[in-house]
């Protein structure tokens, strides 16, 4: 029985290649995924692998580690870079109604969007503070890890075919504008208005390994942590702990939550069904 047991917990040849591919990445290109769920992580390295067209782990890390184009590819499917602008509506109406009229007591205000990806977090939040007439107090710092996904976000660029579904989450987010106010579309895509990125700071931020930045008053990162291993969520979390004024607000995914985190103690509830948290002023 106890050899059998042993035989069931011994790794397979997949997941010893994808460690030493994940510390040949972190050697060579300094990104830290050693504390993404490995779950997730063999699905997206698995899908990659036929995209790449390399039969084993081991043959992707070595055409990795002397192929820098390759990694950003590689890159590309692991951090997947997928989202719309108002994804849940209901989170920034949340926001709108409940976390603006304590933000408005702020003679400035910092916003930070953790795991940006193509920008259209950052976006949302920067034309739903213009429409409550914050936006020009305030910047907003967009990080990410993968650099491709930081430059769409920079360009304000999306396809016009995505409209329908940002303007439908726009209005149901209680929006008091349209959003075709805020860009031009043409030749098959959207344009965002320039003034909006002129309050929006994209820089790479690693939460595996880089330091708090700056001093906030709300943290938004949906749909990031769920990627991470309880570790790495922990260290995440004590950089918006961190980074957050006291009182300042923190927003987490659907699927997110600051339960059984070990730093759940140095939040407060703020709105329950859409994941925002109010740091406690001694915390």
């Amino acid at each position: 029985m106890d050899a059998e047991v042993a035989r069931r917990e011994r790794p397979s040849e997949f997941d010893i290649e994808l460690q030493l591919l994940l510390d040949a990445i972190f050697l060579k290109y300094h990104y830290d995924f050693r504390g993404y769920a490995r779950a997730s992580l063999k699905r997206r390295v698995t899908v990659a692998l036929t995209r790449l067209g390399c039969a084993t782990v081991s043959q992707l890390q070595d055409r990795v580690l002397r192929d820098a184009a390759l990694f950003q590819s590689l890159l590309d499917l692991v951090t997947v870079p997928v989202s719309e602008m108002f994804r849940d509506p209901a989170y920034f109406r949340a926001i709108r109604t409940d976390l603006v009229p304590v933000l408005r007591t702020y003679p400035s205000l910092k916003v930070w969007v953790a795991g940006c990806s193509t920008g259209e977090e950052a976006y949302s939040l920067a034309i739903l503070l213009r429409e409550e007439g914050l936006l020009d107090r305030a910047l907003i710092y967009a990080t990410d890890i993968n650099l491709a996904s930081l430059a769409r976000a920079e360009a304000g660029v999306y396809e016009v075919d995505r409209l329908t579904t940002f303007t439908d989450n726009h209005r149901q987010s209680g929006a008091p504008t349209s959003l075709s106010d805020y860009y031009t579309a043409a030749y098959g895509r959207a344009v965002f208005d320039r003034s909006l990125r002129a309050n929006i700071v994209f820089s790479d931020h690693s939460l595996a390994t880089d330091s708090v930045f700056a001093e906030v008053q709300l943290v938004s990162c949906r749909n990031v942590l769920i990627y991470f291993t309880s570790p790495l969520q922990n260290r995440a979390l004590g950089l918006f702990r961190e980074a957050l004024v006291p009182g300042g607000f923190l927003g987490l995914g659907a699927k997110e939550t600051l339960r059984f985190s070990a730093h759940g103690d140095a939040f407060s509830e703020r709105h329950r069904t859409e994941r925002l948290y109010q740091k406690r002023m001694t915390a």
